[in-house]
């Protein structure tokens, strides 16, 4: 039988089991082949503790996780970029639903033409908000997840929604230009509807917009109305494209001058007239003046878009408020919320009804913008009936539910028809002429 204890010299040889590691005793050392034959290996040195020594255990060698750290440091690192993400702003606009309330809180009619309401016409808007760059990444790589927050919401490009408008301040206090104009044009329309004769003056020229670092930056502010250049009145935007033809670049022209502005809740309000001079610039190439005639190359540079500014008079006095809220497209539910105030009151025989688009004097609708994102809010607010321009039918049409019912229209004249064949009190016979009051 076999030792595994044995050595060499006792005759007999070991046999490590294959089932147990080698004792250390019987392991032959790494450097007994460099051993040469017949030399006695020298015993492993130790070192013995005294006597009464407790010897502490050896460490465990445990192995670290990274893990942890790596996951920590990668969720910190993309917390701070969505930071700074979110404090940068991109040139990128996203249309959301706005307001949808009645329109009839915005008018004021003298008290002996007013009459109670039976049902309600609704003002519609959108909100306009500049996108971050995070959001901005939301919306081009993770559309699903945008869409989550923004269901019904509409990314356009700045070059869409401001145009030609050198910056969003300027953009903003045209929009507001645009509603003054809206409610003139509406007031005179559903006026006109109603039987009562309506005149209308020229006032001078409107600055609407200003190119930026042209001779006209400096001295003049968008809502400012020029009524003459040297003394020659400007009644008109071509009465002053024309006086400025002929004139050399260098000259230094007198501008008469209303100082208009708009207001912090966004309403027109006249000022103190002036005189300012400034010095003409020479055309930017290309530059061609048309609109007034057949097209004329100018020979010097002012640097505004100017439009006509007319002074209305209206046999009864009505007053349009809309704080805050810019563009033209609220005209046709203005001109309906007016007429229904001074007829019967029935206009929209119970129902609740909206409505968008632009109205010139004559009770002609216009395109706008925004309708799906107007859509949602009008259906929201309970509008039942929901009148548009024929060309944003489709994108009406698009958010509309069964249960709100949208129609196509022209003009003032075809919505009245809808809604007396949806039992509204239309008024028939022309009302008597009334001094403004």
């Amino acid at each position: 039988m076999h030792d595994p204890d044995a050595t060499a010299e006792g005759g007999a040889q070991a046999t490590p089991s294959p089932n147990l590691p080698s004792s250390p005793a019987t392991r032959e050392p790494a450097y007994a082949s460099s051993v040469p034959a017949g030399s006695t290996v020298p015993p492993a040195r130790t070192t013995v503790p005294p006597a009464g020594t407790t010897v502490p255990p050896s460490p465990r060698r445990t192995r670290r996780r990274r893990w942890p750290y790596v996951v920590a440091a990668l969720v910190l690192g993309v917390a701070l970029a969505a930071l700074i993400a979110s404090r940068i702003s991109v040139n990128w606009y996203a249309l959301t639903p706005g307001n949808a309330t009645p329109v009839s809180q915005f008018i004021e009619v003298p008290p002996s033409d007013n009459h109670p309401l039976t049902g309600k016409i609704l003002l519609t808007d959108v909100f306009v908000t500049q996108l971050n760059a995070l959001n901005y990444f939301l919306y081009q790589h993770v559309d699903w997840l945008y869409n989550q927050f923004e269901p019904n919401s509409a990314v356009i490009p700045s070059s869409e929604l401001l145009g030609t408008t050198p910056n969003e301040s300027q953009f903003l206090d045209q929009g507001y230009l645009q509603m003054t104009q809206a409610q003139s044009y509406a007031t005179a329309a559903a006026l006109s509807h109603l039987g009562y004769s309506i005149t209308s003056t020229n006032a001078g020229a409107l600055v609407y917009g200003i190119a930026p670092n042209s001779p006209a930056a400096t001295v003049l502010k968008v809502a400012q109305v020029i009524t003459a250049v040297n003394g020659t009145p400007t009644p008109t935007e071509c009465a002053l494209v024309n006086s400025l033809h002929g004139v050399a670049p260098g000259t230094i022209v007198s501008l008469t001058v209303e100082e208009s502005s708009i207001n912090d809740v966004g309403a027109f309000v006249g000022g103190p007239t002036v005189q300012k001079s400034v010095r003409l610039a020479p055309p930017p190439k290309g530059l061609v003046d048309v609109g007034c005639g057949p097209p004329v190359k100018p020979t010097a540079f002012l640097g505004i878009d100017p439009v006509t500014k007319q002074n209305w008079q209206f046999p009864v006095k009505v007053t349009v408020h809309t704080q805050n809220i810019g563009g033209p497209s609220a005209g046709l539910a203005m001109s309906l919320g007016i007429i229904d105030k001074l007829s019967s009151g029935r206009l929209t025989g119970h129902h609740v009804v909206a409505a968008t688009g632009t109205m010139d004097p004559a009770g002609d609708v216009g395109d706008v913008g925004g309708v799906a994102q107007k859509t949602v809010a009008v259906e929201q607010a309970g509008a039942t009936v929901f009148f548009v321009p024929p060309r944003e039918l489709k994108a009406a049409r698009s958010k509309a539910t069964p249960r709100l019912h949208v129609y196509p229209v022209n003009n003032l004249d075809q919505v009245l028809r809808i809604l007396k064949q949806l039992g509204g009190s239309v008024p028939a016979n022309p009302a008597p002429a009334q001094a403004a009051s």
